[in-house]
C-alpha cells in the first residue's frame, strides 16, 4: 500500500525548522502541492496537533487532519520530512521523522499500520534519519511489504 503512494517527490531530506507548527506546515504543503489535500487540510493538522500530539516515540510525528478535515482530501497521500537534527514537539519530544498522512475512505488506518510497523523499530527509524536519498527512505518501508 505505501509503496503506490509513497512517491519520491513527496519525500523531504535535510530539513530544518524552527517549530513544530512550521513543519507541520510542510509536512501538509506537500500534501497540497502533490494533489492529495486541498489547503484547508494543513489547519486542519495543525488543529488535531492542538487537540493531541501526533508524536509517537521514536523520533517520529504523523501529522494528520481532524476527523472533520476528510472532506479536504483528494485522494490519498503520504509526505515524509526528514529533520536529522530534530524539531522540538513539546515535553522534550524531538522529531527526526515527520510523516503526513491523508487517507480517503478509511485508507490511512491501512496506510498507518504500514507506518506503525517500520516506525516501531529503532533501526528503521536511524535508516530514515540517516538516508541520502529518498529511494533509500521508501525501500525501508517497502521491506514491510
Amino acid at each position: 500500500m505505501t509503496n503506490q503512494i509513497l512517491k519520491e517527490e513527496n519525500i523531504v531530506l535535510n530539513a530544518s525548522f524552527t517549530s513544530k507548527e512550521e513543519a507541520i506546515r510542510s509536512t501538509g504543503q506537500i500534501l497540497v502541492d502533490k494533489g492529495y489535500v486541498e489547503q484547508a487540510y494543513i489547519e486542519k493538522m495543525l488543529e488535531r496537533e492542538e487537540l493531541t500530539s501526533t508524536y509517537m516515540g521514536n523520533f517520529v510525528a504523523i501529522p494528520h487532519g481532524t476527523e472533520d478535515a476528510k472532506k479536504s482530501v483528494i485522494t490519498s497521500g503520504l509526505s515524509i520530512i526528514q529533520v536529522p537534527n530534530g524539531v522540538d514537539f513539546g515535553d522534550g519530544n524531538i522529531v527526526k521523522v515527520l510523516i503526513g498522512i491523508a487517507g480517503k475512505d478509511g485508507e490511512h488506518l491501512e496506510i498507518l499500520s504500514q507506518i506503525a510497523i517500520v516506525c516501531s523499530e529503532e533501526e528503521n527509524i536511524n535508516k530514515i534519519v540517516e538516508a541520502s536519498s529518498a529511494g533509500e527512505i521508501i525501500s525501508i518501508f517497502d521491506e514491510v511489504n
